[in-house]
C-alpha cells in the first residue's frame, strides 16, 4: 500500500463506503465514521437501524473510499460484530481516544445495544498482506 494511502487511513475519521443495495443491486454511497483500533478498521454509526448496515448485512463486500489526506478506492469486506462482549470492548475503546465522543457523553451501554459496528479487512490482492492497517 502507498505511504500517503496508510498515512490517510490511519489517521482519518470519514470515509465514504460504497454497498450493494439489498434490494436494488444497486451501488450506494455514503460518508461513515471510521476507526483504527489496534490496527484493524472498524465502521460504526449512531445507534438505530442503518440502510447501509442492512446493505452489508446482505453483501459484505464494499468499496472503502478514502478521501481525507489520500485519496483511494479499496475493495474492502465487512464483517459485523455481534458479541456483546467484544462490542463493548471495542465501542469503549473508540469512545475513549476520541474526543468528540468524550465531548458528546455518549451511553457506551445504547451504543453496544443498537449501533451498527464492522470490521473491514480490505482484499489482499490490493493491499500487501504484511502492511494491511
Amino acid at each position: 500500500m502507498d505511504e500517503s494511502i496508510k498515512h490517510a487511513l490511519a489517521h482519518g475519521l470519514t470515509c465514504d463506503i460504497t454497498t450493494t443495495g439489498r434490494t436494488s443491486g444497486k451501488p450506494r454511497r455514503i460518508e461513515i465514521w471510521y476507526f483504527v483500533l489496534e490496527g484493524r478498521v472498524y465502521i460504526t454509526g449512531t445507534p438505530g437501524p442503518r440502510d447501509w448496515y442492512a446493505n452489508l448485512l446482505a453483501q459484505p463486500h464494499i468499496v472503502f473510499h478514502i478521501k481525507e489526506g489520500a485519496q483511494a478506492d479499496l475493495p474492502a469486506h465487512a464483517t459485523p460484530i455481534t458479541d456483546a462482549a467484544e462490542r463493548r470492548r471495542i465501542l469503549g475503546a473508540v469512545m475513549r481516544s476520541n474526543s468528540w465522543f468524550r465531548a458528546q457523553s455518549y451511553d457506551l451501554e445504547a451504543w453496544v445495544a443498537a449501533s451498527p459496528l464492522v470490521a473491514v479487512e480490505f482484499d489482499p490482492a490490493d493491499i500487501d498482506s504484511e502492511e494491511t492497517p
